[in-house]
């Protein structure tokens, strides 16, 4: 079975966990004194856009779940996924970063997706900040609703390898907040200390959800969702100015071929015509650089053959089903 085939947990808009309800019975081999001194909690990722949430997420679990790029609104809807080790089980939730202004659907369907998660019961927020860039209104509407939160928090400050030009900006922030950290999410600096940091404030309980039939950590990802988001990301990667942002992505068909060639059928869709001809690019250029990017990388995960077919349509409404 592929990595993106597992059977899964599905994302709800109502965001709600998934817990089981049958723990005593996955867990009756374990010595239950053992089980006290577990760990396990619902761990939130929160920071304004671009600050390095889902690259975190990704180098916390040793492999991708998250798709990453440089602009904003890369992450669209909060992404849930497991790490587990001998001291207990953590569900990060990667949050969307939240917008200053929502002049359209989507980033209002966005910014109220990460409100929803401050809302939720939370049993610790990572809130990570980077000093390479000034405090804005971004900034400051995300530190209120960490101060609204009850739960216990973690400064993390990500780029902490290179020097802060706004440091200044933060000062107060490692006053306000008692455990700041300094990491490289991106070179994977000062993780393992960071590990051991959200598991000493985590509160002892059992598993929140089994793992024996997962057989990779993401909570709310189909295949169908995995592969779709991977098209998403080569089109924020190859395309530029308002493109991206016009663009949602789906897949209509997975095959296996007999001779054992993955096909994958997908749809870019952009609300306008004029955006249509840049995706599609000159003598179909750019749709192209997209597909073969998207089928390299499934190539490498999958260890097989894999062909994909790539249409783009126009749908001036889409972020209206949001």
């Amino acid at each position: 079975m592929l990595f993106w085939q597992a059977p899964v947990l599905q994302y709800t808009k109502q965001l709600e966990y998934s817990l089981i309800s049958t723990t005593k019975t996955m867990i009756s081999h374990q010595d239950k004194n053992n089980l006290r001194k577990l760990k396990a909690g619902v761990v939130a990722l929160v920071g304004r856009p671009n600050v390095g949430k889902s690259t975190l997420l990704n180098n916390l679990l040793g492999r991708k779940v998250a798709i990453t790029s440089p602009k904003p609104q890369t992450t669209r809807f909060p992404m849930q996924a497991i790490f587990e080790d001998e001291r207990g089980q953590i569900i990060f939730v990667d949050t969307p970063g939240m917008f200053g202004e929502t002049p359209d659907t989507l980033s209002r369907s966005i910014n109220l997706s990460t409100e929803q998660i401050f809302a939720g019961k939370l049993d610790l927020i990572l809130y990570l900040i980077d000093y390479h860039r000034p405090r804005d209104t971004e900034e400051n509407k995300i530190l209120g609703w960490v101060r609204k939160s009850t739960a216990p928090k973690i400064l993390v400050v990500n780029k902490g390898d290179l020097p802060g030009t706004f440091a200044s900006e933060y000062a107060f922030y490692e006053d306000e907040f008692s455990l700041p950290i300094k990491i490289s999410a991106l070179h994977k600096q000062n993780l393992n200390i960071l590990l051991d940091k959200i598991f000493g404030q985590l509160p002892e309980g059992q598993p929140l959800v089994s793992t024996a039939n997962m057989v990779q950590p993401g909570l709310n990802l189909n295949s169908k969702l995995f592969i779709a988001e991977i098209i998403r990301e080569k089109v924020f990667l190859f395309t530029r100015d308002e493109v991206p942002y016009s663009v949602t992505t789906a897949v209509s068909e997975i095959a296996e071929r007999p001779n054992g060639t993955l096909y994958l059928k997908g749809k870019i869709i952009t609300t306008a015509d004029r955006y249509k001809k840049m995706l599609v690019g000159r003598g179909g250029m750019m749709i192209k650089e997209i597909g073969m990017a998207v089928r390299k990388e499934l190539e490498q995960a999958s260890g097989k053959k894999v062909f994909v077919e790539l249409v783009v349509e126009v749908n001036p409404h889409w972020m209206e089903t949001l």
